[in-house]
This record gives C-alpha cells, sequence and structure tokens, in this order.
C-alpha cells in the first residue's frame, strides 16, 4: 500500500480523506490521488483477494474529471469503427499485424 500513502514524485503524505474512488467493481476500486504538495495525481487500482489487498498505480497528467470521462463502456461498434478508421490511414504495422507486407 506505500504507493496509496506518499506521492511517488516528492514523498509528500497524502490526505486518504482527499482519495477520490472513480469507479466500484466487485473486489475493485479505481481511486484517484492528487499530491497537495507538488500538484502530481496518481491513478490506482486496488483489488482484495485471498492474498490480501494489491495495488497498482501509474502518475498521470489527467485531472479526476478527464478520468471520469473515460469510464464508458467500449463497445462492439467502436471497436469496429476504430479498425475502420485505422485501416483508412496509413498504418503500416496494421499490415504488419496481419501479414500483408
Amino acid at each position: 500500500m506505500q504507493i496509496l500513502t506518499a506521492c511517488p514524485l516528492c514523498q509528500a503524505n497524502y490526505n486518504p480523506l482527499k482519495t477520490q474512488i472513480m469507479a466500484e467493481r466487485d473486489d475493485a476500486h479505481l481511486l484517484y490521488l492528487e499530491c497537495r504538495q507538488c500538484g502530481s495525481s496518481v491513478v490506482a487500482v486496488v483489488t482484495t483477494g485471498s492474498s490480501g489487498l494489491s495495488s497498482i498505480g501509474t502518475v498521470t497528467d489527467l485531472t479526476s474529471q478527464e478520468v471520469a470521462a473515460f469510464q464508458a463502456d467500449v463497445t462492439a461498434d467502436d471497436v469496429v469503427d476504430l479498425y475502420a478508421w485505422m485501416k483508412q490511414g496509413d498504418h503500416s504495422w496494421l499490415d504488419w499485424q496481419t501479414g500483408r507486407l
């Protein structure tokens, strides 16, 4: 839980009352923490399992509002639209992935 107690950049302690819970599913929580000292932010996922609590987080430049905006579910239509868009441009990596060199 070290990542959730102190800022990874300046080591200042987070105020636990300022932690924002962005999403909850089953035994997992998406948290947003902002350092009051240096202003950096961390997005972390905390899960509860048979071995206890686990967390993984990353420093981000997103605001909590931007993190919330990314909470929308991705639909099959979204994936098809993205694929069609990628096929329109010069995406040589896509040709490499499909074996069409």
